[in-house]
């Protein structure tokens, strides 16, 4: 009996140290107005704390993201965003807790920032559209506009479009600081200097005039109003790194010295004690006192290992179809799985915290490689399958893993020559290089500075069937515009430009065995006025052989008395040859060459230049919003997915005959495409999941 005592006594012992342990990258804490307490987010839930620290209670469990919360200034409330409804949206509920009011509704994401004073009214942006008089250019992903919605719910009302968050009234409710929002810079980005770093302005609520508060060339984020004064609290990099200024008759004074880590996430009580976020602790600043580390746990798991088990038919991001056209390789969630085409078994190739993209086979269809964030770059790495009995990676039992493409640079998006002995790849996101896996050699084919990124993918390329060629986007330089450029892929300087257009081409592919290339182009569908924003493309064929154009703009009927008169000659060489063919073929398989004579020979294709814009057509019959696209081996058919109303579908058209019709009714976000080898099958996205037809 007594040791089941001290045993109990032990484990209690452990619980109590285990809910001691002080938690860390709490975001967005907002202290209370009387300053007795702090509220913050921590692992999407939104956390109650004394302004001492200890224990801190959850008062929301959801498993939804809840997040940025805001106190009323009664105390009483606390409004927050919460995206359980699929975007955030503004909600409210009782410190005390109960359950979470809904005040918006809306496709754009919504942010609160303030109350208003009597408590009526809840402040906050979003980036819903914006008038026909704003001068300001449409980017629901950059501008904010500022709202307010009744505590009770209801439509809301714009308070303007400036472009702007962080927003607080003062006291009486009469002025609004906040922080602009100039340009694309992310908004954690530090120690930058540009036209784009933010200000702090302040708008008179009555007459709706601005007036800039901060002039500094570095950030000036996060203004919130000292209680019962005109004074402005911010945070500023004048001092090298983000820490808290005070802005009081136009002059400027430091509050916190940090000189390591930037400040973050400011907020003040009605006693003017600061609370903000430093290097993942919450700390407050007392009226004229010194910034002290609050000491902060929770009696739960934070949602600390909890594992759920996910179904990965959705949320696909990318995916690869083998050469033998019987498994996929594809991206879920960041990481990188194998599936059988036909059956239900599927294998996980990758377990990383970190994020891998960009999967392609290797034509053997023994290996695949991928992007991954692993170490301090963007590096290409292999899995293989490692028994040679084992033909398929969905049932393989063992898979190797190696760095293939790791140096110090961003090296990412590779993809293997068709003989599998090269792989080209873009480093430092500008730069387009081919890498000899044999010699372990290195030439960069596009060089830095012709084409600027923003986001991952944003420019492509494509081995010729051959693989002596590659087509790749070319920005000349540019930002807005670029032209394809023809590579050879062994020689760093050979830059050709087969269609110069003012309009481009995108997503360039090759076709019909290396005989001609395929593109989108803008210049024929309704498109924004502006340089960014939705377009309509066409789908065109280039040819750099001559005969293949001929051949491929014969009428119908044309095209059928050749097809008849070469389906005879074949028909002829055929039986005359088959004997012989029948001795090679026995040979080759004596000699173990069955495989390679199974393989399709690819001839090289002489590519002619002159006169390429008159070898040109357009292949589809009216212009829409095209995800992607693909033209079968012989060009008779184009497959392609295309949105004319409720989400993308599948379609088909004959150039021949220019004869279109849907071919399956998707209603799916836009996807990629990809073909079988023998051309009977199409792959596609359907939801962002996988789609065989």
């Amino acid at each position: 009996m007594k040791k089941i005592f001290l045993s109990t006594q032990l484990l209690l012992c452990f619980v109590v140290a285990l809910s001691q342990e002080n938690i860390r990258w709490m975001r967005y804490p907002s202290i209370s107005p009387d300053g007795d307490q702090i509220a913050f987010g921590y692992k999407g839930d939104i956390y109650i704390v004394s302004s001492q620290g200890g224990l801190a209670t959850p008062i929301t469990i959801h498993d939804s993201h809840d997040m940025m919360p805001v106190w009323s200034h009664d105390g009483k409330s606390i409004a927050f965003a919460s995206d359980r409804f699929g975007n955030f949206d503004v909600f409210m509920m009782p410190i005390n807790g109960g359950k979470p009011q809904r005040l918006t509704a809306h496709s754009a994401a919504d942010y609160p920032q303030d109350f208003s004073p009597d408590n009526s009214r809840v402040l906050f942006t979003s980036s819903r559209g914006i008038s026909n008089t704003n001068v300001r250019f449409y980017s629901p992903r950059l501008f904010q506009n500022l709202y307010e919605v009744a505590t009770h719910g209801g439509k809301a009302k714009l308070i303007s479009e400036a472009g702007m968050t962080e927003a607080r009234f003062n006291d009486d409710g009469s002025v609004i600081v906040f922080q602009d929002r100039k340009g694309y810079e992310d908004a954690l980005r530090k120690h930058h200097t540009s036209s784009v770093t933010r200000d702090i302005w302040t708008l008179d609520v009555k007459t709706m005039k601005y007036n800039q508060m901060s002039t500094f060339e570095g950030e000036d984020l996060d203004p919130v109003f000292a209680p019962a004064s005109n004074d402005i609290y911010f945070l500023s990099e004048q001092n090298g790194t983000l820490n808290i200024f005070r802005s009081q008759n136009g002059i400027q004074k430091p509050i916190t010295h940090f000189d390591t880590h930037p400040v973050r996430h400011l907020s003040v009580s009605d006693q003017n004690t600061l609370c903000f976020s430093y290097n993942g602790d919450i700390y407050i600043n007392p009226s004229g006192g010194e910034a002290k580390k609050l000491s902060i746990q929770v009696r739960n798991d934070g949602r600390s290992g909890n594992e759920k088990v996910l179904s990965v038919n959705s949320g696909i991001s990318q995916f690869s179809l083998s050469p033998n056209g019987k498994e996929i390789a594809f991206v879920n969630r960041g990481e990188v799985f194998v599936t059988s085409v036909e059956g239900t078994q599927t294998k996980r190739i990758t377990n990383t915290p970190q994020q891998e993209r960009y999967v392609q086979w290797n034509p053997d269809g023994r290996s695949i490689i991928y992007s991954t964030e692993r170490g301090n770059s963007w590096d290409i790495y292999k899995a293989s399958i490692s028994r040679k009995e084992e033909p398929y990676f969905y049932a393989a039992t063992l898979i190797s893993e190696e760095p293939l493409i790791a140096g110090f640079e961003e090296e990412f998006q590779g993809k293997y020559s068709p003989d599998g002995k090269k792989i080209a790849y873009i480093a430092e996101r500008n730069i387009l290089k081919v890498f000899h896996i044999a010699s372990k050699e290195t030439i960069t084919i596009l060089p830095e500075g012709r084409n600027f990124s923003y986001s991952d993918g944003d420019w492509d390329f494509a081995w010729s069937p051959d693989g002596e060629h590659i087509l790749c986007d070319d920005g000349e330089g540019n930002w807005f515009s670029s032209s394809v450029a023809l590579l050879k892929a062994g020689d760093g300087n050979s830059i050709l430009h087969p269609l110069p257009s003012g309009y481009g081409q995108g997503n360039v592919k090759w076709a019909m065995d290396g005989k001609a290339m395929t593109w989108v182009n803008a210049k024929n569908g309704r498109r924004s006025h502006a340089l960014q924003g939705g377009r309509e493309v066409d789908i065109y064929i280039g040819f750099f052989d001559q005969a293949a154009y001929d051949r491929f703009s014969l009428s119908k009927e044309e095209f059928a008395l050749i097809e008849e008169k070469e389906k005879k000659e074949k028909e002829e060489k055929e039986k005359k040859d088959k004997e012989e063919k029948e001795a090679t073929v026995s040979k080759k398989k004596l000699n173990g060459d069955e495989e390679s004579e199974n393989k399709d020979s690819v001839k090289k294709v002489a590519l002619t230049l002159d006169l390429f814009n008159e070898r040109t057509r357009r292949i589809t019959i009216n212009s829409s919003s095209i995800s992607d696209y693909v033209l079968n081996k012989e060009g008779s058919k184009l497959f392609y997915l295309s949105a004319f109303e409720k989400g993308f579908d599948l379609w088909v058209t004959e150039p021949r005959t220019r004869e279109t019709k849907i071919l399956a009714k998707l209603g799916a976000g836009g996807s990629g495409i990809e073909m079988s080898k023998d051309g009977k099958t199409l792959f596609c996205g359907k939801g962002r999941e996988a789609y065989q037809n």
